[in-house]
């Protein structure tokens, strides 16, 4: 599994090498936390600056993620290698996962450039009181995204069109991750779908980690990231096994 999934992170990475537009959320990515910041700027709110610069990174993330599960299918469908990656020896499930995994470590450059941008604007960098915290969270983030990817991946092979999907997750689950909106503010009977997204606990805990004070029980918040992770780990695999399985079956391989 560890061969085949490094050889897909490297063909993924050999291929966003001549395509640009693999990367349009990290040109998003400034230009959001511009417009963030500047609101809570000239809102006499300045204490929120890092929320402004914290949200744009984590909607790259997403983004990319959701770009893709959605497009790594739809063109091998559209010239026609899908089959003969699953006709390969190699596992599809280790390739498309190493591919996902190429995506979203590189959508991690967007913290650095909103964290640029956010400097340039307020005259003063967006401090990590808690350094530790905040690169645990950011890698489990990661890890996490890139197993409920795999989950999205499930239904694009299904979709006649993968954009649909891509255009339709987006901004829900930027409100239910509590990207830019801490969940605690949202309507109670929202609370309890966004704690089930993985992304509202990762938002709280880098915001807290951007915070004077202790974190309280951080380990605890850390070890639900890395469950919702593995669930979405453990349903893609699931997933991805009966929904190829349903698909050769049908003879809709090819297309949905």
């Amino acid at each position: 599994m560890i061969g085949p999934a490094r050889a897909g992170f490297a063909h993924q990475v050999r291929m966003m090498r001549g395509t640009p537009d693999w990367f349009l959320a990290l040109f998003t990515a400034p230009l959001l936390t511009a417009v963030f910041v500047s609101i809570f700027t000239h809102a006499g709110r300045g204490d929120l600056s890092s929320y402004g610069v914290l949200a744009p990174a984590l909607m790259a993330l997403w983004a990319m993620s959701l770009q893709t599960a959605g497009e790594l299918i739809s063109r091998e469908r559209e010239n026609g290698s899908l089959e003969a990656l699953l006709a390969a020896p190699a596992p599809f499930a280790a390739v498309l996962f190493g591919r996902i995994s190429a995506v979203t470590s590189i959508s991690m450059v967007a913290f650095a450039e909103s964290w640029l941008v956010g400097w340039a604007l307020t005259g003063d960098p967006v401090r990590i009181i808690h350094p530790g915290l905040f690169v645990i969270t950011v890698a489990l983030t990661v890890v996490a995204m890139t197993g409920w990817a795999g989950v999205m991946a499930c239904v694009f092979v299904l979709a006649r069109s993968a954009r649909t999907f891509q255009n339709s997750l987006s901004y829900p689950f930027f409100v239910l991750g509590g990207v830019i909106v801490p969940v605690a503010l949202l309507p109670d009977w929202l609370t309890w779908p966004a704690r089930a997204v993985f992304l509202s606990w990762s938002a709280d805990l880098l915001r807290d980690s951007l915070a004077t004070g202790p974190v309280d029980a951080a380990a605890l918040r850390l070890l639900i990231v890395a469950l919702l992770g593995a669930v979405g780990f453990v349903l893609s695999h699931v997933l991805l096994d009966r929904t190829l399985r349903r698909v050769r079956m049908t003879g809709r391989l090819a297309h949905a």
